[in-house]
């Protein structure tokens, strides 16, 4: 089959796709059986695109109950690939334009990124903490759930249409208009039991919401697009406000001036409803003296210090009760991982004490196999166990740890 060269997608693109929708899916079941003949799956993928007659996937769809209840939808890996090629196109021309107080799924920004600049705005606009100002903190009611599928598609297309000048525009329009419309509701395995649906509200489930809302949560377009939707919005109220910075669909505003904070909630209510079709959740907006702290995606900023949420701290507390009772060699490793990984995310705030809580929750018996290195800050399994614990490891695991302990095994 052969394509016009100025208006279909290179084949190289979907094997840059590829290598970067496998980093850290690779043991997946869906990744494992398009690596088995990845070349041919791939070539046949770049037809379908071509050719317009791709046809996107059956999804499947869970729910998790951490920080709280929500669906889940994890597309194929096919149609995955397929996301990393079109994003790869719009990511940079969406960059152009966002703001820099827009920290979700962006390169260089995130959570610790978006908690950082909260700190520094507040500090800039209390004047080094010497003045009063106060932080407006908002969300948005069901975000994912609102988001009008006819009136994104019209916003991507205008925007597809102005900016992006690929000799494969048209199958790019296409592409994007094929994901946004498209309802995995209706093909898609459920890993839940359906009961537990109940327990769910209907804004928080595409089941629920309607056929032209919702976009799935779990899908990288989902979340690139998504921060599309609300691209305006941010662009007025920055202009209204200096300071200001979005997550998601939550949202914060610092101003010297109380009243004009809440004098402007009517006016950035109806914006969002007349234009997105989102609503501000009304049982979510706090306004309150700097000094009282602000809780933004998982920290709370409370004058000069960051802390960790509560969540977060309870999350560290649940996972050390479950490891100590699981006390011996085979464990240690992924203790060691655990407990360092939660060591790095509090090292950038104000943690001290909670640290110490947790190091004392650890049971005495850990530390026959386990030492904390003070001078480098991290867990470690003790040299004894380390030299030995391919022993204790089951042959099906032998490949996870060969690059690690590849002495053992040669």
């Amino acid at each position: 089959m052969r394509f016009d060269n100025e208006s279909s997608i290179p084949l190289e693109d979907f094997f840059i796709a590829y290598y970067q929708c496998r980093k850290r899916k690779r043991s997946t079941i869906n990744a494992l059986e398009f690596e088995v003949n990845y070349e041919e799956n791939l070539v046949q993928l770049w037809k379908d695109v071509n050719s317009r007659k791709y046809n996107i996937g059956r999804s499947i769809c869970f729910l998790v109950s951490r920080p709280k209840l929500r669906e889940i939808f994890a597309a194929d890996f096919r149609d995955r690939i397929v996301h990393h090629v079109v994003m790869m196109r719009l990511e940079p021309l969406f960059e152009e334009v966002f703001i820099n107080d827009n920290y979700n799924c962006r390169k260089g920004k995130g959570t610790l990124y978006g908690v950082k600049r909260l700190h520094e705005q507040i500090r800039q606009c209390s004047n080094n903490y010497t003045e009063d100002c106060y932080v407006g903190k908002f969300d948005m009611q069901g975000f994912f759930m609102s988001i009008h599928k006819p009136t994104l598609w019209k916003m991507l297309n205008e925007f597809i249409e102005e900016k992006y000048f690929g000799e494969d525009k048209e199958i790019i329009l296409w592409l994007v208009e094929k994901i946004v419309m498209h309802c995995p509701q209706y093909n898609c395995i459920r890993k839940t039991p359906i009961h537990m649906w109940d327990r769910l509200a209907k804004n928080k489930s595409l089941f629920t919401c309607g056929d032209e809302y919702g976009l799935p949560i779990g899908n990288l377009t989902s979340q690139c697009f998504a921060n599309f939707y609300l691209h305006w919005f941010d662009l007025y109220v920055e202009d209204e406000f200096g300071y200001y910075g979005r997550y998601v669909d939550d949202f914060y505003i610092i101003c010297k001036d109380k009243r004009h904070i809440a004098s402007f909630v009517p006016y950035m209510s109806n914006y969002l409803y007349s234009n997105l079709l989102v609503k501000l959740h009304p049982d979510k907006i706090y306004i309150q003296h700097y000094k009282k702290g602000v809780k933004f995606i998982g920290s709370v900023v409370k004058g000069e210090r960051i802390y960790n949420s509560n969540v977060g701290i309870s999350n560290v507390y649940m996972a050390i009760h479950k490891f100590n009772e699981l006390i011996g060699i085979s464990n240690a490793e992924h203790l060691v991982q655990s407990l360092n990984s939660y060591w790095g995310f509090m090292k950038h705030y104000n943690s001290y004490n909670v640290k110490k809580r947790v190091f004392n929750l650890i049971d005495y018996g850990w530390f026959k196999y386990v030492k904390y290195n003070s001078p480098r800050h991290k867990f470690e399994i003790r040299r004894y166990y380390k030299d030995n614990i391919m022993i204790k490891i089951d042959f099906k695991d032998k490949e996870k740890f060969c690059d690690k302990y590849y002495r053992i095994f040669c």
